[in-house]
């Protein structure tokens, strides 16, 4: 059964962390959600994290091990990548998924934390309008789409394209599964 790791932390968007994971769930992943400490944080507009009585209680960012995931999504929401970004934990974590040619996807201000751990540097990514310069001046090459994939770095532009971002992580997910 495959694996994915959600990381966020305050006032992160809702949208982002609520369509991911029950995507995962209903394509029959293991999922965990990974915040500083394993805290419950509260999302921009209210939702709150565990998000229901069925959820696995959060996980820490030192508890992070690329050998457990097939797939970490990093969210957006300014607020929660703009914290994420700061803990060495996550930034190595990220790393390491990348050199183990995992998925790494970040949706919206999400790829903050992949520019910060220095895995964006000569992909192709798309970015949100506010984040459009750091992305370029991290060294991507930025391409206006909803969805990029390069390899396996995935980058969304804006929430409303979630449904086309878990698709591309799924087939990047399976095609690798296939060809190992």
């Amino acid at each position: 059964m495959p694996s994915a790791v959600i990381i966020t932390g305050p006032g992160f968007q809702d949208h982002d962390v609520v369509y991911t994971y029950y995507r995962f769930l209903e394509e029959g992943w293991e999922v965990d959600v990974a915040t500083k400490n394993g805290a419950d944080v509260v999302g921009k507009y209210g939702i709150p994290l565990p998000m229901d009585k069925t959820a696995r209680p959060l996980i820490s960012f030192d508890g992070l091990d690329a050998e457990d995931y097939d797939a970490v999504i990093l969210t957006g929401g300014h607020e929660a990548p703009d914290r994420v970004r700061q803990d060495k934990n996550v930034l190595e974590f990220l790393q390491a998924m990348d050199r183990a040619g995992k998925v790494v996807a970040g949706l919206c201000h999400g790829p903050w934390i992949m520019i910060s751990a220095g895995v964006l540097r000569g992909r192709k990514a798309c970015a949100y309008i506010g984040l459009r310069d750091d992305v370029i001046n991290a060294g991507a090459d930025v391409v206006d789409s909803d969805v990029i994939v390069d390899g396996n770095i995935i980058t969304c532009s804006y929430y409303g394209y979630c449904g086309k971002f878990m698709q591309a992580v799924f087939d990047t997910v399976h095609k690798a599964a296939v060809a190992a």
